[in-house]
């Protein structure tokens, strides 16, 4: 499935779940992303990095009944 997603450029680190976190708009819908990575601090690069695998994952998945997707 090709979808359309709109990326936030709102990456923080959420301490309580250890991951990095940032938003998007799908299908009209706010998504939440969490990506478990450890690294305290991020490049441009590793944001469409970050983009690309969600882009991938949501070829074959949806996200969770809360509208957030693990990485």
């Amino acid at each position: 499935m090709n979808q359309a997603i709109l990326f936030n450029d709102d990456h923080c680190f959420d301490e309580e779940q250890q991951a990095w976190k940032f938003t998007g708009q799908l299908s009209g819908d706010r998504i939440t992303i969490y990506i478990r990575d450890t690294k305290r601090e991020i490049s441009q690069d590793l944001k469409f990095t970050w983009e690309d695998r969600v882009e991938e994952w949501l070829e074959d998945n949806e996200p969770d009944v809360d509208n957030c997707i693990w990485l």
